[in-house]
């Protein structure tokens, strides 16, 4: 069993925020208080921490297989069925993609499905899938 991360980040809207987790992503709301929210963020703890002076920054890309990869960012690697339906659901729900859903490494060590987008604190997610998972961490 892999042992879930806990990640705390920073926003200044928490209502924002807390509906783009709960009812975009569909993370399950846990513990909260009128300045932080927990989320099950596919089976990890992230928490947005409400900071009204937060000034949400513009990340810094790197390039990597031909697009500018945000960074920092964080996200989860998904089933590959399980990354098509969130790709399909956030096409359907107009999402503003930083690389849209695409295969990077094509044929390649590491082949991969990908998705970029932000939260909207400009925090930048990605999420993937490998076909064959023992690929995550080959070389």
């Amino acid at each position: 069993m892999i042992q879930p991360f806990h990640l705390a980040i920073p926003v200044q809207n928490l209502e924002k925020c807390r509906t783009f987790y709960r009812d975009i992503l569909n993370c399950i709301e846990g513990r909260s208080t009128e300045q932080w929210v927990d989320f099950n963020f596919f089976g990890h703890q992230l928490v947005i921490h409400q900071k009204k002076d937060f000034q949400p920054t513009t990340s810094i890309t790197n390039p990597v297989d031909g697009h500018d990869v945000p960074v920092p960012h964080f996200g989860v690697i998904l089933t590959w069925e399980d990354w098509h339906s969130l790709a399909d659901r956030l096409k359907a729900l107009h999402t503003k993609f930083e690389i849209e859903p695409c295969i990077r490494f094509k044929g390649k060590v590491g082949e991969q499905a990908t998705m970029f987008f932000k939260d909207p604190e400009n925090n930048a997610l990605e999420f993937k899938t490998f076909k064959d998972m023992s690929q995550i961490f080959a070389k």
